[in-house]
């Protein structure tokens, strides 16, 4: 059925007045936009256990919405992606690529391509030259065996099919290291460089590709040659206008909207997006595609906050919403079947073998010629030939002037997808970079009588972490070494990487000394941390670690180790910050809730969670000597491993003149030998319990080795500590009691894995935070009423490896039988 678009109005009258929403243009962009997300996303989740970059389930969606698979139907082809609509989602699509180059150009940082030296140079030319001059081969072939391919002129086919084989993504390239912690790794930043250098030699290609091109077949061959002249003029032009005049006023605009500003301008933020726009316009009106001009502009705005800003403005509605209509309309231009009979799919292997073989034989090659390990050469080879979005963007392009065909189009896809979606796999399968060994800090550990790594979520936990760490810390006597490690999630949106650059670490997290100028929130931890430096017994070392929160744990498990802390203090996912009215908690997400649980079971030293309630009070504006501070501190203590952990970090705080300890004993009121009170594992049935050591220990010893620790204690602090002794059967309520008495601004207890027969007995509730034991939960519930700051300790021994669910069961079976 022929369409006129210019009958085709935007919106309908609606169902009951007898309208159909799918033959009006706007209800059908909603539908397929609708239909597009929702594959695409499913697609993501499906390929999320073969940690494939998102770009493969859109590229793959947009195959299966085409005429290759649900686009054999011809019903659903004429209702869903009818003709007369493809222009009008191709234009919504269009304005996300447009801006999806502007935040490509906004990631590339000129000024470290230019700082990396000349064996990313030498990689990234390697990388380009083999494959394109393999490409100028497979396009002779090409045009030979496929009809109709030979009516486009030479030199622009043979240009299309160089750059189609020679071009690495560097956005999806960037997610790739990100997700496998290579980003800051030689391999990483070599790969990084030598991917910027490739994506502009890439682009400046393509524009000689589409300046050649012309309109393809319907007249590329009859133009006349200076018409590409002066196409090729313009841009340059164009080039230089953009670096030498707009350049600096960018410059100008990002200085007025730095920190030192309260306030952005919004009249900057709107001005710079519609710059966007008419630089697309402008390489457009040249006769370059219109993504040049935002790819260029995007170069144009340094890197800083004001850039950051930009990509959080615009990042999730461009890569969320607009930029899956774009792999849709790809999609649909896709057809697999017009790949068929052996010729063809020999064609799509020859194709596959000459971009992967050109590409990694060409780098490694050069790579090793640069001294660099054969493993790691073939790592980079492998990284460089990463595809995706850039390479469709060159193949729609080319299908648009007319210089590939639907059958040409077909094979470069599916090469594309090929070569990304082995990469992830391969370079697991090959390459795992070495940790370092702790022996090197050895040194440091006999200089520092105390070393603690302590983590936080943002500057809210800086006063109580203080506080905290300075009641541990004897004055004028103790030498403290503490790590500051600021835990960021890496996450899918763009400025994660954007981030993870301008922290120039990630991976193995990066230690360094103050760097004043790095970042909002390293000059909050300075300025907290400054009282510390002035009393010259503290040395402070800042940590960033960048990663999913699904690994984020290994960071830490892997600077502990590697600095050799005895304890990680890692903050609690809740946060109660006091008002005027009832305390606000703040809830950083479930997922940094996992973090905890499983660095309490990864670690190989002891970990606390600390539950803050206003621990430090407003330290964090008024930064003077933590010694101002008075805290009033009670250990709990009922017996075992992590109890007497506690007791020690006690006899620390006992030797703090600003700090005063009460020591809390929690004592059956019945003596006798054992109660037969155990713990069995069991099935959680969907139901949380708390995780307790299924390792055999002699409760005998163990009660000996609590009444040694506990009388030595009293014998060395006799004079300094509060000692209490409290009986009775209610432990809850005595619990609860002290919690919310207001008394003590902070409670230290024991997580329990090897808990007293009192202990086990509270194992019957149904736990709220299980990975914080039966008494740090009752503590850190914010429905008990509870006021004061809590610290769950964990010890680490290294017998203690295997934990399993269990329940309090009341049998005659001991504790050391399960």
């Amino acid at each position: 059925m022929t369409v006129n678009i210019t009958s085709i109005k935007t919106a309908s009258d609606g169902v009951w007045q007898g309208d159909n929403p799918l033959d009006y243009a706007f209800p059908l962009l909603i539908v397929q936009t609708a239909l597009v997300l929702a594959v695409s996303r499913t697609l993501a989740f499906l390929l999320k256990p073969l940690r494939q970059p998102k770009v493969i389930a859109e590229i793959v969606g947009g195959i299966l919405l085409g005429p290759s698979a649900l686009g054999r139907n011809h019903e659903y082809m004429h209702r869903i992606f009818p003709r007369w609509s493809t222009p009008i989602l191709e234009s919504v699509a269009s304005i996300g690529l447009l801006f999806f180059l502007f935040l490509v150009g906004l990631e590339l940082d000129l000024s470290s391509i230019r700082r990396s030296g000349k064996r990313a140079f030498a990689i990234a030319a390697a990388g380009i030259s083999v494959p394109f001059i393999l490409g100028i081969g497979v396009a002779f072939i090409l045009r030979k065996t496929i009809e109709g391919a030979d009516k486009v002129g030479y030199a622009q086919y043979l240009v299309f099919m160089g750059v189609a084989l020679s071009i690495t993504a560097f956005p999806v390239l960037a997610r790739i290291l990100a997700e496998l912690k290579l980003l800051t790794t030689r391999v990483g930043e070599t790969a990084m460089a030598a991917a910027a250098f490739n994506d502009i030699v890439a682009w400046i290609l393509l524009a000689l590709a589409v300046a050649l091109a012309g309109n393809g077949d319907d007249g590329g061959a009859h133009k006349s040659p200076l018409v590409s002249v002066w196409v090729l003029l313009s841009g340059c032009a164009f080039v230089i206008f953009m670096m030498v005049a707009i350049r600096p006023v960018m410059n100008w605009v990002a200085q007025r909207c730095s920190p030192e500003h309260d306030t952005v301008d919004e009249a900057y933020i709107c001005l710079t997006l519609a710059t966007v726009m008419v630089s697309g316009f402008i390489t457009d009106l040249i006769g370059i595609h219109s993504i040049f001009g935002a790819f260029i502009f995007g170069l144009t705005i340094p890197n800083g906050d004001f850039a950051e800003k930009l990509i959080q403005r615009i990042e999730d509605f461009v890569s969320g919403l607009l930029l899956p209509l774009y792999f849709a309309s790809s999609g649909l231009k896709t057809d697999v079947t017009k790949i068929s009979g052996g010729k063809a799919w020999g064609l799509l292997a020859m194709v596959i073998t000459a971009a992967c073989g050109g590409k990694i034989l060409g780098t490694f090659v050069v790579a090793v010629l640069c001294m660099m390990p054969v493993r790691e050469s073939i790592t980079l080879g492998l990284l460089m030939n990463t595809k995706g979005l850039v390479e469709l963007i060159v193949l729609n392009i080319g299908k648009e002037k007319k210089v590939l065909n639907d059958e040409v189009f077909a094979i470069l896809v599916l090469m594309a997808l090929f070569t990304t979606f082995i990469t992830t796999p391969a370079v697991m399968a090959v390459y795992k970079p070495a940790r370092r060994s702790s022996s090197s800090s050895s040194a440091s550990r006999k200089k520092y009588d105390l070393r603690i790594l302590a983590c936080v979520h943002g500057p809210g936990n800086i006063s109580s972490l203080i506080s905290l760490i300075e009641s541990t810390r004897p004055v004028n006597k103790a030498q403290l070494k503490l790590y500051i490690m600021h835990l960021v999630e890496l996450t899918e949106r763009s400025s994660s990487i954007v981030m993870v650059q301008r922290f120039r670490k990630n991976g193995l997290p990066f230690v360094s000394r103050f760097n004043y100028r790095v970042r909002a929130f390293h000059e909050r931890v300075a300025v907290a941390f400054r009282a510390y430096g002035q009393m010259g017994q503290v040395v402070v070392r800042t940590t960033t670690a960048i990663s999913a929160l699904s690994t984020m744990h290994e960071d830490i498990c892997h600077v502990a180790k590697e600095k050799g802390v005895p304890m990680i203090i890692l903050p609690f996912h809740k946060r109660w910050i006091k008002s005027d009215g009832p305390d606000v908690i703040e809830n950083v997400g479930h997922g940094w809730r996992g973090v905890n649980q499983r660095v309490l079971s990864k670690a190989e030293c002891s970990v606390g969670i600390l539950v803050d309630r206003g621990l430090g009070g407003d330290y964090q504006q008024n930064p003077g000597p933590a010694t101002t501070i008075a805290q009033k501190t009670c250990v709990m203590f009922f017996g075992g491993p992590d109890d007497r952990e506690c007791l020690e970090l006690g006899g620390r705080m006992v030797e703090h003149p600003a700090v005063s300890v009460t020591v809390m004993r929690f004592v059956e009121e019945n003596s006798v030998q054992h109660d037969g009170s155990g713990l069995k594992p069991t099935l959680s049935k969907g139901r949380e319990k708390y995780t307790f050591s299924t390792a055999i220990i002699n409760p005998e010893k163990e009660k000996e080795m609590d009444e040694k620790a506990m009388d030595d204690f009293q014998r060395k602090w006799e004079g300094m500590v509060e000692y209490k002794e409290i009986k009775g059967t209610n432990i809850i309520e005595s619990i609860m009691a002290i919690g919310k008495s207001g008394e003590y601004d902070l409670i230290v207890v024991g997580k329990a894995r090897f808990p007293t027969a009192m202990v086990a007995r509270l194992a019957d509730r149904q736990p709220e935070h299980a990975e914080l034991g039966p008494v740090g939960d009752l503590l850190a519930s914010a429905n008990n009423g509870i006021v004061s700051s809590v610290l769950v300790v964990q010890q680490h021994e290294k017998v203690i490896s295997d934990e399993a669910l269990v329940v309090a069961a009341q049998n005659d079976e001991a504790i050391n039988e399960v």
